[in-house]
C-alpha cells in the first residue's frame, strides 16, 4: 500500500472510533438539561434520572477527549500539506470548537458531577443546559470544517497555492454547512432516543426499576419518533439537494447511476459492477431519483460515465454505506411510529415484543451514523477539500508508510483497551441503575 492510502486508512479509523462518543454526547445532552429541570422543581425521581444520564455522559465525555486529540495530530503528522494550505481556513472554526464550545461544555459538565449541592438550584440547571448547548456549539465547529471541505466558499487560492480565508461568515453561515449540522444533531438525537428507550426497555424486561423504566421507553420512544422523521426530512432531502447540485459525481455513487438517464429509477437494492457499469439484480422505483434529485420525474440525472473515470469515488463502498444508512433511517422512522401508536394507545410500557426490538436496536443508529460520514467522506474522493486539493496532494512527503502502519496497530491496541474500558463502565452503570444514585 501507498502513503496515501496508508494515511486514510489511519484517518477513518480513528475519526470513526472517536465519533461513537459525541453521538452519545449529543444525543443524551437534551435528556439531562430536562430532568435537571424537571428536577429543580421538586421532582426526587427525576434527580435520580438526571444523575444516571450525566453520569453516561461524563463516559463517554472522557473517551470522546481521548480519541480526539490524536486527530489533531494528524493534521500535522500525516497531512501536513493539507494543513499548510488550507491552515487559514480551517484552522478557524476549530479554534473556536476548542477555545469556546469544548471549554462551555467541560467547565459546566464538572459544575453537573460536583457541583450539586455547591452552587444553587438555577444555577445547576443552568449548568445542564449549557452542557447541552456547549455539546451542540462543538459539533457545529466541527461540521462548518467538514461543510467547508465538502463545499468551499469565503475564500481565496494566493500565489502558490495558499488558500486564504475572505470571510469566517462565510464559512459559518454556509447554507450547506447548516444543513449538516442539522442532518447530524437530529440523526443524534435519534441516537439519544433509542438508547434511552433502550435502557428503560431493558429495566421493564427485567423487572426493576419499573417507574424510571417506563419514563424512558415513552420519552425515548417519542423523540426517536420526531428525530427519525426530520432526519428523513427536511434535512436529509436538503442534504440531497446540495449533494445533487455540488457534487453530483457522489450522487451517481450513492445511487449506482451509471448512465445519464431521464426520468431516472431510484434503485431500493443491487449491487454496483463498476466493470460493467450496471446495477446487478436491482430493485428499482422507476423514475423516483428524478424527482428525488430536481422535483421533476422527467429530469436528466447525470451518470458516472459522464464524468472521467478518475474523478470517480470508490462507487462500491460509497453505494453500500448509503443504502445502510437510508435501510436503517427507514426502519428507525417504522419502529419508533410503531411505538408512539403502542403509547397513544397506552400499551407500550406492557407490549415485550416491542421493548425487545427497542432494546436491541439501540446499537444501530450508530452503525446507520457512522455509514453516513462514510458515505459523506468517502463519496466526496478523490478531493480532499472538493474542487481545489486532491487527497494525494495533502500527505506528509516525509513520513514514510511504516511509520504510519506501526503507528495504526498501535492506535488499534489503545483503542481496544479504550473500547473494553468504556462498554464495561457504561454497562455496569445501567447495570447499578438510576436508583443508585
Amino acid at each position: 500500500m501507498d502513503v496515501v492510502t496508508v494515511d486514510r486508512i489511519q484517518f477513518a479509523f480513528t475519526v470513526m472510533f472517536h465519533y461513537l462518543f459525541p453521538i452519545g454526547t449529543l444525543g443524551l445532552g437534551p435528556f439531562i438539561a430536562w430532568y435537571v429541570y424537571r428536577a429543580n422543581s421538586g421532582d426526587r425521581e427525576s434527580d435520580s434520572i438526571a444523575r444516571f444520564l450525566t453520569k453516561i455522559f461524563a463516559i463517554n465525555f472522557a473517551a470522546g477527549v481521548v480519541t480526539g486529540i490524536p486527530m489533531e495530530f494528524q493534521f500535522g503528522t500525516n497531512w501536513s500539506v493539507f494543513s499548510a494550505r488550507s491552515g487559514s481556513v480551517v484552522g478557524q472554526p476549530l479554534a473556536l470548537e476548542g477555545m469556546y464550545a469544548f471549554f462551555l461544555e467541560s467547565v459546566f459538565l464538572g459544575i453537573l458531577i460536583y457541583g450539586k449541592n455547591r452552587v444553587s438550584p438555577r444555577w445547576y440547571t443552568a449548568s445542564a443546559f449549557c452542557v447541552w448547548i456547549g455539546s451542540w456549539i462543538s459539533g457545529f465547529f466541527i461540521v462548518a470544517t467538514n461543510a467547508w471541505m465538502q463545499h468551499p466558499v469565503g475564500y481565496h487560492v494566493a500565489t502558490g497555492g495558499q488558500i486564504e480565508l475572505d470571510s469566517i461568515a462565510a464559512v459559518l453561515f454556509s447554507p450547506f454547512a447548516w444543513w449538516q449540522f442539522a442532518h447530524v444533531i437530529v440523526s443524534a438525537a435519534l441516537a439519544g432516543g433509542f438508547i434511552v428507550a433502550g435502557v428503560g426497555s431493558y429495566y421493564l424486561l427485567a423487572g426493576r426499576e419499573e417507574s424510571i423504566g417506563r419514563r424512558f421507553v415513552r420519552a425515548g420512544a417519542l423523540v426517536a419518533f420526531i428525530a427519525s422523521a426530520l432526519v428523513i426530512f427536511p434535512t436529509g432531502d436538503r442534504n440531497g439537494h446540495d449533494v445533487t447540485i455540488y457534487q453530483p459525481i457522489k450522487l451517481a455513487a450513492m445511487e449506482g447511476l451509471f448512465e445519464t438517464k431521464r426520468g431516472a429509477p431510484l434503485a431500493i437494492i443491487g449491487m454496483p459492477d463498476v466493470n460493467t457499469h450496471t446495477l446487478i439484480d436491482p430493485v428499482f422505483v422507476p423514475r423516483f431519483l428524478s424527482f428525488l434529485a430536481y422535483g421533476n420525474f422527467d429530469a436528466n440525472v447525470d451518470g458516472l460515465t459522464n464524468y472521467a473515470t478518475v474523478l470517480w469515488p470508490p462507487v462500491e463502498l460509497t453505494y453500500y454505506a448509503y443504502h445502510v444508512m437510508v435501510g436503517l433511517g427507514t426502519i428507525f422512522l417504522g419502529i419508533s411510529a410503531l411505538a408512539v401508536l403502542l403509547l397513544w394507545r397506552k400499551r407500550l410500557d406492557t407490549t415485550r415484543a416491542m421493548l425487545w426490538a427497542l432494546m436491541l436496536l439501540m446499537p444501530f443508529p450508530y452503525i446507520a451514523i457512522e455509514s453516513g460520514w462514510v458515505t459523506s467522506e468517502v463519496g466526496r474522493q478523490p478531493w480532499i477539500i472538493y474542487g481545489l486539493m486532491r487527497t494525494s496532494e495533502g500527505v506528509s512527503a516525509n513520513v514514510p508508510t511504516g511509520e504510519v502502519l506501526f503507528t495504526l496497530i498501535g492506535f488499534a491496541g489503545m483503542y481496544f483497551v479504550l473500547g473494553v474500558t468504556f462498554l464495561y463502565l457504561t454497562l455496569r452503570t445501567i447495570g447499578l441503575g438510576p436508583s443508585h444514585e
